[in-house]
């Protein structure tokens, strides 16, 4: 059955597409949601006109969202977080921690469009990209700081400053070669 969409549909097409569907998703669903139409002269006529006008919209709510995130790149916002000794977060920081340090001072955005790609729970800088819309993405600074009061290790000092070198690890081959000399 082909529809007239009066909405953009996921997957689907957007607003003032003509598509092919089958009967029952048609009937059941983008009918009902008012989602489509049936594609006679009349509707597609109607349905042009408000394409036209959504079209204006998405171009001004883009220009928007271009603006916040020019305004938010490079940003470096601080979040104060209780840690151990060694510090390791109690917890840790969430898309709406930053979400909500942003909206603080005044620039909106959603927690949804925050985006950690690994957990935050260690004192450290982290880069957050929060992305606006499908192409409009920007980049900030995320300092986690321990709350006053708090008391690193020398170690746990060094690393948050930056200043310590890349901590030696064995492995476990370096582990059984070490055995073997004690047999010896």
């Amino acid at each position: 059955m082909k529809v007239l969409l009066n909405q953009d549909v996921a997957s689907l097409g957007e607003i003032g597409d003509v598509v092919n569907v089958s009967d029952g998703y048609a009937r059941n669903y983008l009918l009902p949601q008012r989602l489509a139409v049936a594609p006679s002269p009349a509707n597609l006529k109607a349905v042009e006109e408000r394409r036209k006008v959504i079209e204006a919209e998405r171009i001004k709510r883009r220009q928007e969202l271009e603006a916040l995130a020019a305004k938010l790149n490079g940003k470096e916002i601080t979040l104060t977080r209780m840690a151990n000794e060694l510090g390791h977060l109690y917890g840790s920081v969430s898309g709406r921690d930053v979400a909500e340090a942003l909206s603080a001072e005044g620039l909106p955005v959603e927690p949804s469009e925050v985006l950690i790609h690994e957990p935050i729970r260690t004192l450290d800088k982290y880069q957050v990209d929060i992305r606006l819309a499908a192409e409009v993405q920007a980049s900030i600074v995320l300092w986690v700081v321990p709350e006053k009061g708090t008391v690193l290790s020398p170690e746990a000092k060094a690393a948050y400053d930056g200043t310590a070198a890349a901590p030696a690890t064995e492995t476990p081959a370096d582990d059984a070669d070490a055995d073997e000399q004690d047999e010896a």
